[in-house]
């Protein structure tokens, strides 16, 4: 089943087709698993953004609240306050469509004002309906991502039937929230959600059958960088899952996955040229 999935992104058109867009993540936190503290001054953020960019990342994915398991929320006054100004010299700086990854309403509405041009959202607007007012409004695409719950809970009791059929299900009725929201068909795609509210396994499952999503209709995405179920099928802590990422981004090349979410840009890009290389000779 090939899908033609062009993607508008303000004044950008990102091909989903050839090969998949390389979102580079950056979060300005003090808390998210990964990188948390890395870039929480604005020179910090700028320089790593310019180094992303240089490296080959298509969107810059940025997001002011973690959501690793067990994290408090931030109020919107602070998580603005750490995206804001940072979005804005993002946009007059760099030639670069920039993502907002929150799930309140009012982030949202500013990180878009500010020049952001796509949003994505953890909770899938299940947390937020009246988010998908907002993204259609200003029509611009949004990724649903998947997730059990919230931060705080979703870690607590996971149980599934058949993984991948549920989270399919569960994103169709993600899909049904923004559709009733009135956001355009071509600005809906779907991440899985690896980690959020999923075990180990369950996380493997939904890799090894990431094209069983492509029955949405939808971009897929997917979000593998550093994850602990990396950690926990080799036995290695954060600081040293860039291999274990990379043969998970290999794969999902290999998949036709739409969108790769990392924090390794440069790696990861040369995982996905390569992977090209050889699949159009």
């Amino acid at each position: 089943m090939h899908n033609n999935f062009i993607l508008r992104c303000g004044k950008y058109t990102i091909d989903l087709n050839a090969k998949p867009a390389l979102m580079g993540i950056l979060n300005v936190t003090p808390d998210s698993f990964s990188d948390g503290g890395l870039y929480n001054t604005h020179q910090k953020a700028i320089n790593r953004i310019d180094e992303m960019i240089a490296q080959g990342a298509n969107i810059i994915d940025i997001g002011g609240e973690s959501t690793r398991p067990g994290a408090e929320p931030v109020t919107e006054k602070e998580e603005s306050a750490r995206v804001i100004s940072l979005i804005k010299e993002i946009v007059k700086k760099f030639n670069v469509p920039v993502s907002i990854d929150t799930r309140k309403t009012e982030v949202a509405k500013k990180a878009l004002d500010a020049g952001a041009c796509m949003v994505n959202n953890v909770g899938g607007l299940k947390m937020n309906r009246e988010l998908g007012k907002i993204v259609a409004r200003y029509d611009v695409p949004i990724i649903l991502m998947h997730m059990r719950g919230n931060p705080q809970t979703m870690q607590k009791d996971i149980k599934y039937g058949s993984v991948v059929l549920d989270i399919i299900e569960e994103l169709k009725s993600s899909i049904a929230l923004a559709q009733d929201a009135g956001i355009r068909e071509d600005n809906i795609l779907v991440d899985p959600g690896i980690g959020f509210g999923k075990n180990t396994e369950d996380n493997l499952k939904i890799i090894n059958r990431i094209n069983d999503f492509k029955i949405l209709g939808k971009p897929v995405v997917l979000g593998p960088s550093r994850k602990s179920f990396i950690g926990n099928a080799l036995n290695l802590d954060v600081k040293e899952r860039l291999e274990g990422t990379l043969a998970t981004v290999a794969y999902a090349v290999l998949k036709d996955v739409n969108i790769i979410r990392v924090h390794d840009v440069m790696q990861t890009r040369r995982v996905i040229d390569m992977i090209k290389a050889i699949k159009d000779v």
